[in-house]
């Protein structure tokens, strides 16, 4: 009995102190992230309610990659607490060993990698899919509501628009530059058009004109007449194939990012598009997967440097050094591995190795850490000295 109240205690201080840690992070990066949309509202002329529906669908990317950071700040926080009034100095006094105090924070440890392997798996890339399509919307509106006659207006990075007069609901001599690939640039132009809905996508119906594609590789350009195309305006936001010729269009190929977790896991080896990325799609795929080891890899890291009482203020601030520097490095590694795995398959196996090698080491240093912190100690003194040199300068300025 008397365990499992000191375990509520911890636990309620962790998740307290996580929650706290996680909102707070979230909030902040979140309002970074919807200043930089803002011209929705001042240049697009969309509404308050689309522009907090667009900043949101980004949560869920944002809470996957802040919610293994702050449990391991959580965990930092409550054991620093803990020590600092005594309190692991009287569990450990009254027979409690060190790895015994691990099962709360194990509890909390479990429900944030569910949270992110949920976040990562399922919700995010529905949140991507989800924006994608309802900015392909607010392109359609703004290209028939909001884009004034005469002007150049920038749809996308690399794609101008242009409009001579509105009949109408029908746009009247349209021009259209597109040069997200700066190799095979194109030039649309069409006596008339209009932005028509079909299913859930927007297009906008170009009527008599040509379509002028430039390939730099071998400085040809190419001249196609059409009567009618349907140019998907959900294309211009992202990857797409194009079509050419009467009546034919843009087809939409979603991001790996944007791909439920089941359609990258069964994905269809004769798609032109993976054929092209397939690097992308391993990559991602991989990258989600292995997202739940991460919290469990930062919280064993933090516990390992501070699970032990610790008499001297100087001794748990090396500590909490040596903490954050191993997560840094590790959280550096599993960007650089998801980077190099879209190059190299080998690449893949960083990922899930980076979080399972330290998820193993810092077991072995809760379970065996009087035999081996004295030789990690002498391992990390150098690195540590100039870092003590530094934040001793930064105090005295």
């Amino acid at each position: 009995m008397r365990l499992l109240l000191i375990d509520r205690y911890i636990l309620k201080m962790a998740a307290l102190a996580a929650i706290v840690i996680l909102v707070g992070l979230t909030s902040v990066i979140w309002v970074t992230q919807a200043l930089r949309e803002v011209d929705l509202i001042t240049g697009k002329g969309q509404t308050v309610y689309i522009f907090f529906t667009v900043t949101l669908l980004s949560l869920p990317a944002l809470i996957a990659g802040i919610t293994p950071v702050a449990l391991f700040m959580a965990t930092l926080y409550t054991l620093n607490k803990l020590n600092g009034d005594s309190e692991l100095i009287v569990m450990n006094a009254s027979g409690i060993a060190p790895h015994r105090l691990t099962r709360p924070f194990v509890v909390l440890t479990i429900a944030a990698s569910l949270l992110v392997g949920w976040m990562s798996i399922s919700v995010m890339p529905a949140g991507f899919r989800a924006l994608r399509d309802l900015i392909t919307l607010i392109r359609a509106d703004f290209v028939a509501n909001i884009v004034k006659e005469g002007q150049f207006v920038a749809l996308d990075s690399g794609v101008t628009f242009h409009y001579r007069e509105k009949q109408g609901d029908a746009l009247l001599g349209i021009f259209m530059q597109d040069r997200r690939d700066p190799n095979q640039p194109a030039v649309y132009i069409a006596e008339r058009g209009r932005t028509v809905e079909a299913d859930g996508n927007s297009f906008l119906m170009l009527e008599k004109g040509t379509i002028q594609r430039e390939t730099k590789s071998s400085d040809a350009t190419s001249v196609i007449s059409f009567e009618r195309y349907a140019l998907n305006l959900s294309a211009l936001s992202g990857d797409s194939t194009g079509g050419d010729g009467e009546g034919s269009g843009d087809k939409v190929v979603y991001k790996p990012r944007e791909r439920t977790t089941w359609a990258l896991l069964n994905q269809d080896p004769n798609e032109g598009y993976y054929q092209i990325q397939a690097g992308r799609f391993r990559a991602e795929l991989h990258n989600r997967l292995s997202a739940p080891l991460y919290p469990i890899a930062f919280m064993l890291v933090a516990f390992a440097v501070l699970g032990e009482a610790r008499t001297t203020r100087q001794g748990r601030n090396a500590a909490i050094q040596a903490a954050i520097l191993i997560v840094g490095a590790v959280r550096i590694g599993a960007y650089a591995a998801w980077t190099a795995s879209v190059r190299s398959p080998f690449a893949v196996v960083l990922l899930y190795v980076l979080p399972l090698v330290t998820i193993v080491i810092s077991i072995a240093l809760i379970l065996y850490g009087n035999r081996l912190r004295p030789w990690l100690t002498r391992l990390f003194e150098p690195l540590m000295i100039p870092i003590n040199g530094l934040t001793a300068r930064l105090r005295r300025a």
